[in-house]
């Protein structure tokens, strides 16, 4: 047997009793050894696998450039974030701007506002619509990362992420839907366009929080994984396979505001799923990422 079939060999056996992954896993600790770590390699890994729960914060903070490729300067580096969240965090008390009984997200978004000179006058002006976005990313983020320094950090650098690398690209998300969409199932597409609902599903929801909100956190990470290790455009794969999931419902439904309405909140049992084909999906017609696709 070659070392190429005992390896498909060994992983279709893993898979049959519930040891998915195993292989991968053991893939991706190899390129945590490394002394300095392969940002591309590390991005090809998170595009095409997801990310074992116990690395998945080490690997966002290195793709999202938390932490640089060298193994040796983490500890330091991790300190200086440290010190200046804290120091972020004193000022805000200091100013009356948050207190103990803030909620920690609303915490996590005065805090980034203050970085980037957007603090408001008073804690009590409405929030704009990206602080509503930033507040919903914070919220699902908080589910999956235990650590509050590590949040805050990874937070800040997705949400910067969003508006400076995906900026040009989130915009196009609705028409790749579209199209996309038209491939997989044309009369599902035409019965939305009969309806006037195509230029009301809920965007918003789904390409500028990235389906924080949407989808429960344990799916939503694995889509998170594609996003930071570079691709946004998994976010129009997840909106087609949702429409795809519920299509009897979605048929079922003869205006606009009921199948947004439902959109908006999707049964949950079938998030993981949907994830799943999603990213089949993405590969099906992306092809397999070698890097970011």
């Amino acid at each position: 047997m070659t070392e190429d079939s005992q390896r498909n060999f060994r992983s279709v056996y893993y898979e049959k009793v519930g040891f998915r992954g195993v292989e991968e896993k053991k893939s991706l600790e190899i390129l945590l050894k490394d002394d300095r770590l392969d940002i591309e390699k590390l991005c090809t890994f998170s595009q095409r696998f997801p990310l074992p729960s116990m690395y998945r914060a080490l690997v966002w903070k290195v793709l999202l450039g938390i932490l640089p490729p060298h193994h040796e300067s983490h500890a330091q580096v991790m300190m200086y974030r440290k010190e200046q969240y804290s120091d972020v965090l004193h000022a805000l008390k200091v100013i009356r701007f948050v207190s103990e009984a803030t909620p920690q997200a609303e915490v996590y978004l005065r805090m980034y506002q203050l970085e980037s000179g957007k603090l408001p006058r008073s804690p009590s002006f409405l929030l704009e619509p990206e602080d509503e976005v930033f507040l919903a990313i914070a919220k699902a983020m908080e589910e999956m990362v235990e650590d509050t320094v590590d949040c805050y950090w990874i937070i800040r650098c997705f949400v910067n992420q969003l508006k400076n690398k995906h900026r040009d690209a989130l915009p196009q998300l609705p028409k790749a839907f579209e199209q996309y969409l038209n491939l997989e199932d044309s009369r599902l597409l035409g019965h939305l366009k009969t309806c006037s609902a195509v230029s009301r599903l809920p965007y918003d929801l789904w390409f500028n929080r990235c389906f924080a909100g949407c989808l429960p956190e344990s799916s939503l990470q694995r889509v998170w994984d594609k996003v930071v290790s570079g691709s946004c455009k998994i976010l129009v794969f997840v909106a087609v396979e949702i429409l795809l999931t519920f299509k009897i419902k979605v048929m079922a439904l003869n205006s606009a505001e009921k199948i947004t309405q439902f959109l908006e909140n999707i049964p949950q049992d079938s998030s993981d799923a949907i994830v799943s084909k999603a990213i089949d999906l993405w590969h099906k017609h992306c092809g397999t990422p070698v890097h970011s696709a």
